[in-house]
């Protein structure tokens, strides 16, 4: 199967990934005016606009690094749909319920929409991974980040200062504990019901 064509927007992702500060001085001067108003007509502010964009920029870079996001829709259409959704999950787990929607702030397609979705399931799996890690003995979530982070095991083995065979077993251990933790989580059940 081809991998998707990335739109000519992709350049702003590009540009999130290299910090390119010129570019993303655009992105902010472009796109943020549209998210500033949807968010004053729905309970917010300045400051609350300033943290959606700001938090909502940070998904999109670790999306693009860890998992190469390729855009495929207008990243205007994309940003300003993350966006919303975001300031609508802040809005429910707050006081602040009235909503104003007005679908025509963006022009929503079907790809901004799977590519949003895809950007939100990565975003929901990698805190609740983070989570349960954070949760285990700290021997686990050193070993865990360690093999992450370094290819070789034999490299985590004498980093650690241990031996090669005790990495292995300890490595399937901690990630068996960490996998029983996701998968007996609330959160995974709800994930799971997307």
């Amino acid at each position: 199967m081809d991998s998707p064509k990335a739109h000519s927007d992709q350049r702003y992702i590009e540009a999130l990934l290299h910090n390119d500060s010129v570019m993303v001085r655009e992105i902010y001067e472009k796109f943020s005016g549209k998210v500033v108003a949807f968010i004053k007509k729905n309970n917010g502010d300045d400051s609350d606009a300033r943290d959606v964009i700001q938090e909502t920029l940070i998904v999109i870079y670790k999306q693009a690094f860890e998992k190469k996001l390729v855009l495929t829709c207008p990243f205007d259409a994309y940003f300003f749909l993350l966006c919303k959704r975001r300031w609508w999950n802040k809005l429910k787990n707050t006081d602040r319920k009235e909503v104003t929607i007005e679908e025509d702030l963006a022009s929503v397609d079907r790809q901004s929409e799977q590519t949003v979705d895809s950007t939100e399931l990565y975003e929901l799996k990698s805190k609740l991974l983070i989570d349960k890690l954070n949760a285990m003995s700290e021997k686990c979530r050193e070993l865990i980040k360690l093999t992450m982070k370094i290819d070789s095991m034999k490299t985590v083995a004498e980093k650690l200062g241990v031996s090669y065979a005790y990495v292995r077993k300890k490595k399937s251990i901690c990630m068996g504990h960490l996998t029983e933790l996701v998968r007996k989580s609330k959160e995974y059940k709800n994930i799971n019901e997307l």
